[in-house]
């Protein structure tokens, strides 16, 4: 499994693909959304903009990948 971290939420679902490094272009992300081959969280979406979370999990070509918050919660006390 690969861990993606974001500096920012949520994040549209094609962005966290070519994050990932898992296709060269924005348009194959969108693409390969949109034939059905990408799962959020053990379920397949086609929406390329779909709003993506810290603590999502994204599977493409039978890869997981996990995403995490780059930032931390400064509430802390």
């Amino acid at each position: 499994m690969r861990i993606i971290e974001i500096s920012e939420e949520p994040v549209e679902l094609y962005k966290i693909l070519k994050l990932a490094s898992r296709v060269q272009s924005g348009g194959e992300a969108k693409h390969a959304i949109a034939e059905g081959r990408v799962m959020v969280n053990g379920v397949v979406e086609t929406r390329k903009q779909k709003k993506i979370f810290s603590g999502d999990m994204v599977t493409f070509n039978n890869e997981s990948i996990r995403v995490a918050a780059l930032f931390e919660d400064s509430d802390e006390s």
